[in-house]
């Protein structure tokens, strides 16, 4: 008689780690769970430390005695940042975790002992995946970019209190000037907390580029001098003035970090900006950063539309100068928190949003995007007509004769990153034209394809748009 072979389905046993620790890190001290059966411990296999110096190297002694590699911590805020360092430095491999991987289990006591012993039991069994931290010398530059973005931050502060004083005496100068911390705005601020209070005077500190003429000016710098506001107005000049100075100084620290960068091995020609502003804008860096970031990446990251060297500069402190911990464009998007996150239960799918991840790298590419489709918006506004067109692939003419700009292609933004990191070209898909069976190729919306017209070689194009 032939033996049936058995259907009852194995337990699978994870493999315990024997050399696997974890810490549940507070403000004043630190909770560290060793392994049960670990035989130099001592009697103990759970130990407090303070948040002391000297106490963290003695915790990465003891976890050294008890014969530890890996380490996994959990915190909130930046207290896990000494203690991820020193032992770093020493050689351990440590793990900062989401609080979200180790919560949610039934049946177990919250208390920093009990954290700190399921920390070290799921870190044992391989369950907790580590955050992604990028190099000392990244996070180096991290710290001083991050500082950088507070400070302009409190810049826009203090320019808002500058607009509150000169309303609070009348004084209609910044919505006369588009800029109230340009050229002009600045020098007449100044010379009202000189004593000038001559309207005509201060009005000739106009320059040539306003588009507001003088007569206005002066009309705007009629106002109600109260003493408690220039005072305010003073306060706030200088605090806008010591905040600037130390965007500069930050900037000068930033290109000297960038300095101790390796650089690439064959970086090339630097391509033409496609900027055509000559002198750093408004609350960009102060040096070449897109030379810099050319000569340690070998390509430029500014020839991606919507990218600018302030942002660009902003993703190699957050990121990195490689991509090597994401294998793909997908990982990379599940990552920034920008991929739909499906919650599937019998075949039905519950939820599809895309997860809450406080990342800046995501907010800096939203960022970009919505700025470039705003962009898109504007110039689509300014073209629009009064009644409707019929655009070809070669010109666009309406009523007014004017030639109307092809719609912009759409962008990529994971995968133009992804694509600059591993082939060195940052070169971005544009949307594909439409199919020659006259379909839209964008779902019903928008561009309508044609057959080529026996007259011109090209394929003709046209868009109907209502009247307004």
């Amino acid at each position: 008689m032939k033996r049936r072979k058995s259907t009852r389905i194995r337990a699978l046993h994870p493999q315990l780690r024997s050399d696997a620790a974890g810490i549940d890190i507070g403000a004043r001290e630190l909770v560290v769970a060793v392994p049960p059966d670990c035989l130099t411990a001592g009697p103990l296999t759970v130990r407090t430390f303070r948040s002391f110096t000297d106490e963290l190297h003695a915790l990465a002694d003891w976890l050294t005695q008890c014969g530890i590699k890996t380490v996994a911590m959990e915190s909130t805020g930046v207290y896990w940042i000494p203690i991820f360092q020193i032992l770093e430095a020493r050689g351990f491999e440590v793990c900062l975790i989401n609080a979200k991987q180790a919560a949610g289990i039934a049946g177990r006591g919250k208390t920093d002992v009990c954290d700190a012993q399921w920390l070290q039991y799921l870190h044992a069994c391989g369950l907790l995946r580590a955050s992604h931290r990028p190099p000392m010398q990244v996070c180096a530059l991290r710290s001083v970019l991050r500082h950088r973005d507070r400070l302009v931050r409190a810049a826009a502060s203090s320019t808002q209190h500058m607009q509150k004083a000169m309303n609070q005496m009348n004084l209609q100068l910044h919505h006369v000037i588009s800029d109230v911390t340009g050229k002009t705005g600045l020098t007449i601020i100044d010379a009202i907390l000189a004593g000038e209070r001559d309207p005509a005077v201060l009005a000739r500190h106009r320059d040539h580029r306003i588009k507001a003429d003088l007569r206005t000016i002066e009309r705007s710098l009629r106002g109600d001098w109260q003493a408690e506001h220039l005072f305010t107005l003073r306060q706030a000049r200088a605090t806008y003035a010591h905040y600037q100075q130390q965007i500069t100084e930050c900037d000068t620290e930033a290109e000297q970090m960038l300095g101790t960068f390796d650089k690439a091995n064959a970086p090339g020609d630097l391509p033409p900006p496609t900027s055509s502003h000559r002198k750093p804008q408004r609350n960009e860096h102060r040096f070449d950063a897109r030379a810099a970031l050319h000569g340690i990446l070998g390509v430029d990251l500014t020839q991606i539309p919507g990218l600018s060297a302030l942002s660009a500069h902003g993703l190699i402190g957050e990121i990195g100068t490689t991509l090597e911990k994401f294998p793909s464009v997908r990982h990379f998007a599940s990552w920034l928190g920008l991929c739909p996150d499906n919650r599937i239960s019998g075949g039905t799918i519950l939820s599809s949003k895309t997860r809450d991840v406080p990342s800046r790298v995501k907010a800096s590419l939203t960022q970009r995007a919505a700025r470039r489709k705003s962009s898109a918006s504007r110039r689509k506004a300014c073209t629009r007509p009064k009644a409707r067109w019929a655009i070809t692939s070669g010109e666009c003419a309406g009523a007014s004769g004017r030639p109307k700009p092809s719609p912009p292609p759409r962008t990529n933004w994971r995968a133009s990153i992804m694509r600059c990191s591993k082939t060195g070209r940052p070169t971005t898909k544009a949307a594909s034209p439409a199919a020659p069976n006259n379909k839209p190729s964008n779902g019903g919306k928008g561009w309508k394809s044609k057959p080529p017209n026996s007259a011109s070689p090209f394929p003709r194009y046209q868009l109907s748009i209502n009247a307004l």
